[in-house]
Parts: C-alpha cells; sequence; structure tokens
C-alpha cells in the first residue's frame, strides 16, 4: 500500500464531506462566517475524521450518518487550534502554513470564530438524528463527543496547560495534560466510529486504549517536531514550547527518549489494535505512518 496516495485520496473524500456542511457567507453575521469557513479551509491532516471514518468501517459501519460526525470533530478541532494562536494563548501568526484566523480577521472575530465552530459542530452532528431518527447508537455517540470536548476531555487538558506555563511539573501532571488536551479528540474519532458501527463494550474498550496511546504518541511527536522542524516543513512557528515555558516530554527525556516513546507506545497500541478480530488495512498503516511524520 502506498501510504501517502492512500492519504490523498482520502484527505480529499473528507474535504468534499466537510465542504458539504460549511455554512453559507451571507447575512449581517458574514464576517464570523468567513472567519469560520477561513479556518476550516486551511487545511490540514484531517486525522480526526479520517481516524472516525476508518475505525467505523473496521467495524463494518457504511452508513452516511457517519459523515456529520466526521464534520464535527474536524470543527472542534479547528475551533481549539483558533483559540490556542490567539495572543492570550500561544500567540502564533501562522498555522498550516497560512495566517492564523486572529491574524487576519482580529482577535475579537478570532473568539467569536472558535466559538461560532464549537457551537456549529453539534449542530451538524446533531443532523445525524434527522437522518436515522431510529438509530439508538446516535444519542450515545453525541454525548460521548460533547464530553470528550468539554471539561473533562480536551478544555480540561487544555486549561492544566495554561496554568503550568513556566512551572516545573512531573510527569503525573504532563500525562494528564496531554491525555485530555490531545488524546480525548482522538479517542472521541475511533470512539464515535465505533459506536455508530455497532461494536460491542470490549471491542470499544479495545479502541479507546488504542486512541489513548495514540494520542499521547503523537503528542510527543508534536514536541518534537517544535524543537527539530521548521516554518517552513512544519506550517506552524516552531519553537513554541520554549517561547511560551511549556514543560514537555522533550524537556523531561530529551529528544532520543521521547522518540523512543513515540515507538513503544504506537507498537503497544498496533498490538491492542490485532487483537481485534476484524481488521482495517489502511488504519493499520495510517497509525504506522503517525510516528514517522514531519509535520
Amino acid at each position: 500500500m502506498n501510504i501517502k496516495s492512500e492519504l490523498e485520496k482520502r484527505v480529499s473524500d473528507i474535504e468534499e464531506i466537510i465542504e458539504e456542511f460549511l455554512p453559507e457567507e451571507e447575512g449581517y453575521q458574514k464576517t464570523v462566517l468567513e472567519a469560520m469557513n477561513y479556518s476550516i479551509r486551511a487545511g490540514g491532516k484531517r486525522l480526526r475524521p479520517m481516524l472516525m471514518q476508518e475505525t467505523y468501517r473496521l467495524f463494518g459501519g457504511n452508513s452516511k450518518v457517519i459523515q456529520p460526525f466526521m464534520a464535527a470533530i474536524e470543527m472542534i478541532h479547528t475551533y481549539s487550534l483558533v483559540h490556542d494562536d490567539l495572543p492570550a494563548m500561544d500567540n502564533d501568526e501562522y498555522r498550516r502554513g497560512k495566517k492564523t484566523t486572529h491574524a487576519v480577521y482580529g482577535e475579537a472575530m478570532g473568539i467569536l470564530a472558535g466559538d461560532a465552530l464549537l457551537n456549529y459542530a453539534y449542530e451538524t452532528a446533531a443532523k445525524a438524528f434527522l437522518w436515522e431518527p431510529e438509530n439508538k447508537r446516535l444519542g450515545e455517540a453525541f454525548a460521548l463527543l460533547a464530553g470528550k470536548a468539554g471539561v473533562y476531555g480536551m478544555v480540561g487538558g487544555q486549561t492544566a496547560d495554561v496554568e503550568s506555563e513556566g512551572q516545573i511539573i512531573d510527569a503525573g501532571k504532563l500525562d494528564f495534560i496531554y491525555r485530555l488536551k490531545t488524546s480525548a479528540l482522538l479517542e472521541a474519532s475511533m470512539l464515535v466510529g465505533a459506536i455508530l458501527a455497532g461494536a460491542d463494550k470490549e471491542q470499544q474498550k479495545v479502541i479507546q486504549s488504542v486512541a489513548g496511546k495514540v494520542g499521547l504518541a503523537f503528542q510527543i511527536q508534536d514536541d518534537i517536531l517544535d524543537e527539530t522542524s521548521s516554518l517552513e516543513v512544519l506550517g506552524k512557528p516552531v519553537g513554541s514550547d520554549k517561547k511560551n515555558h511549556k514543560f514537555t516530554y522533550v524537556t523531561f527525556e530529551g529528544i532520543e527518549k521521547a522518540g523512543k516513546k513515540v515507538e513503544s507506545l504506537t507498537m503497544e497500541a498496533m498490538e491492542e489494535l490485532n487483537s481485534l478480530t476484524v481488521k482495517n488495512d489502511f488504519l493499520w498503516e495510517l497509525l504506522l505512518y503517525l510516528i514517522h511524520r514531519e509535520k
């Protein structure tokens, strides 16, 4: 399998799905709608909707009901980046090789665009209930999506992260931050796919463990790239962690040990995924690809 060509095809398909759910840029609130769409259309790996779709396929899902959730998870992820880039947070002016939302539309509109994307994500996911009103799995999937994005998920991790800036923290708190800030949305992506496809509780438990380890590995790899990559390759400023006095796995262990941690977490995740009786070759290759990514 040529993973890069397969990725390009799937990203293209996902872009089309997301585009179908984006709002029209009209009315007195046109500016915030433009800012929302600018943020989404800035690009990205579309990793979260891709993981959701492939996990859905892993368990035999074949309905379009997954699509509103795919668009919603990308909107939630994008809103978090829009807010993360704000002057009060990381104060970054580039994301995915383009000017950040607040750099283009101003700080106030950046805040509003993030707020709007989060709310619009739930509006979008809720459309699945209209498509399949008899589907009893939708409520569980919707509740999980909301929970993983909130104070017991991504927002909770981001809170601990912000409050830890400039402080020396222990490994336990860093692990907490990473598991909520990054892993939570990856867990949501894969678990929503599993739930909507009808995976049983034991299968869901495996998927949650896999996603949690992949998320932790993904964040540590991000730390490494922040130290070793460039703006041209990464598409966003490097050295942000040092600039904002953030403690990372690289701070704790150094780049070499951090890299080994990424590989060990990924291998553990792969073994757990392989324990399932169902298989998805692309999902397998995708998870392996993540540890070697350059951006």
